[in-house]
């Protein structure tokens, strides 16, 4: 049932529908180009009116749970592009859900500020036992324990198959049915809320899957005047782009509306091709920012960019999207080429202390510089923008599984170093993100994974080898993404977490997160008072925030690194670090936090 999602004065579609059992609906479908269109309905047809711009319509009784498609010029029945579920995957018919009848429990509810924010990414059909929807609200509690403020899923909208990242979407408005039922969606938001944690989808406007991928039938979505890696680009700003750049806002809106998220993280905005005079981006930000108004609830934007541009997350008064944060890879970049020695690929822009100390007092350490890697001046300075506006991780979705193995950071580090990456990443002046099993330094790897059809699986995983040429790894290591055990082998085990090596990992995620939330100057979002000094040949590394000294080495001997004379230790990643006179005596690969104390420490002479 294709449907406008409001009737505020930007939406060009003429109809609004709400499903109730038994009641009539109006069935709309956009296809301007169409010279006949038929309403498939439970085994029935139904010749649908053509109304103002290439809008059909049918009126017929309906309940919830109805199957139907939609026939155009003979051909199909397809299904609908605004289908709300999909319960026999991406080449059956849609079925109808009544978004009214779900019984909420978060009319309380108000998400945390992104000032304060942890974020844990996690992906539904790898983070439980039964990869549902239902099997993961299991585990919330766990992450509230942790301290964690807000979970991002990763794409859910429906998507080929039962196993993949879900970033190959066709269905934007159906969740995928292999996690569950869009009630049972539902149900993990209302549990997260009664946990205290907000949700942020991630959403992939930028392109679509190629397998049950129907809407170039229906009209002008994609445009062949751009090209892209995924083929066609999405239509944003050529001829019948108009409804097209309306699905998108529409599709926000349904997630933030009816399914209670608190924001979405929108995927590779980079890789939008858009010469309006009225960015997309822009338009989106400005529809979230309407309904969040009607909706009383705080809602967030999340960028996904590699541009290195801070006019996505500029407000649109100032000239810019409007966008609330973005990531930054070139925090992640900077602080793993140090830790891992890696340097190929896009590494070999980093590896240096000095890159590291960019990254914690500039969100881009390419801000108008040369890059060798792109070979070409590459982004623009951040001056007047906090912190908080910025997301960055020692581990994602892609860090991880973009690697040959899938393999994670404490695979490959001593587990000094992997003290030292969570402890950077959580005394950063950014939005930490964490990923999945991070916090415990899960065994498994997170794999690339995949369920096509057997010619177009054989293409993705011919080409998933190709891929990693440029970093130099061998392709006979990267699984195949269409083997079931690649999507087995990366379902976390959290029966593990118990486990002596892993449950003092996971304390040291505990304290650091507790430390953040309940240290003022580690909350602190202003860049302008971060102060940094790095010893290349020592190899160690301090930052200050405020009051708060942090001090790390990457030697392979013990360093003796100049502190105040009067501080407190208040947490180190080795035993054998101490406080000195004036020296902060650390081993090989440790961390400490230190708080400065005023004076002689309180103490009378």
């Amino acid at each position: 049932m294709s449907i406008s999602l409001d009737q505020s004065p930007t939406s060009r579609c003429p109809f609004s529908v709400t499903s109730r059992p038994e009641s009539p609906v109006t069935y709309a479908v956009w296809a301007p180009y169409a010279q006949a269109l038929t309403l498939f309905l439970d085994g029935t047809h139904h010749e649908m009116s053509r109304g103002e711009h290439g809008w059909w319509h049918a009126d017929e009784p309906q309940r919830a749970g109805a199957r139907y498609g939609f026939l155009i010029d003979g051909e199909g029945p397809y299904p609908d592009p605004r289908s709300p579920s999909q319960p026999d995957g991406v080449h059956g018919l849609s079925r109808v859900v009544d978004h009214k009848r779900f019984a909420w429990t978060d009319a309380r509810w108000q998400a945390p500020p992104l000032a304060s924010a942890v974020i844990y990414e996690l992906h539904v059909g790898t983070f439980s036992d039964d990869g549902t929807f239902r099997g993961a609200i299991a585990r919330l509690g766990e992450l509230a324990d942790l301290g964690v403020t807000h979970v991002e899923l990763m794409p859910l909208a429906e998507f080929p198959g039962t196993r993949g990242w879900g970033y190959d979407g066709v269905d934007l408005f159906a969740p995928h049915h292999f996690y569950g039922e869009p009630d049972d969606l539902k149900a993990l938001v209302d549990a997260c809320h009664a946990c205290g944690l907000a949700v942020v989808l991630d959403v992939v406007y930028n392109h679509f899957g190629p397998s049950g991928n129907y809407l170039g039938k229906f009209g002008p979505y994609f445009t062949s005047r751009y090209t892209t890696p995924w083929g066609d680009a999405v239509n944003l700003d050529g001829a019948g782009s108009a409804e097209d750049r309306q699905f998108l806002c529409d599709n926000a809106v349904m997630w933030l509306r009816d399914y209670h998220f608190d924001g979405l993280r929108i995927d590779a905005v980079h890789a939008f091709i858009d010469n309006s005079a009225l960015p997309f981006l822009e338009q989106l930000s400005a529809r979230a920012a309407q309904l969040e108004a009607v909706l009383g609830r705080h809602l967030v934007l999340i960028a996904e960019s590699d541009l290195n541009d801070p006019r996505v997350i500029r407000s649109r008064e100032a000239g810019g999207y409007g966008v609330h944060a973005q990531w930054s890879d070139d925090f992640h970049h900077a602080l793993h080429s140090v830790l891992t020695g890696e340097r190929s690929g896009y590494y070999e822009d980093f590896g240096t202390l000095a890159h590291l100390a960019t990254a914690f007092t500039q969100p881009f350490v390419y801000a108008g510089i040369y890059s060798a890697h792109r070979s070409r001046v590459h982004g623009r300075a951040v001056r007047d923008l906090p912190g908080w506006r910025f997301v960055v991780s020692t581990q994602n979705h892609d860090q991880v599984g973009n690697r040959a193995r899938g393999d994670r950071l404490v695979h490959d580090l001593s587990p000094g170093r992997a003290r030292i990456a969570a402890a950077l990443l959580l005394c950063s002046p950014y939005v930490p993100m964490l990923f999945q099993g991070e916090e415990w330094g899960a065994s498994t790897p997170f794999q690339y994974f995949t369920d096509h059809e057997a010619a177009l699986g054989r293409l993705v995983s011919d080409g998933r080898r190709r891929e990693f040429e440029a970093f130099g790894w061998d392709p006979a290591q990267v699984p195949d993404p269409q083997a079931p055990d690649s999507y087995a082998r990366s379902r976390l085990r959290w029966r593990e977490r118990d486990e002596e090596d892993h449950a003092e990992l996971l304390d040291w995620y505990r304290r650091l997160i507790a430390l953040r939330r309940t240290t003022p100057a580690l909350r602190d979002g202003d860049l302008s008072g971060i102060r940094v000094s790095v010893d290349e040949g020592e190899r160690h590394f301090v930052v200050w925030r405020g009051d708060i000294m942090v001090a790390c080495s990457v030697a392979s001997h013990v360093s003796r690194v100049p502190a105040p004379e009067w501080a407190e230790l208040l947490i180190a990643s080795d035993d054998a670090v101490h406080l000195g006179s004036g020296v902060i005596v650390l081993p090989p690969d440790s961390i400490a936090i230190v708080r400065v104390l005023p004076d002689n420490g309180g103490l009378d002479a």
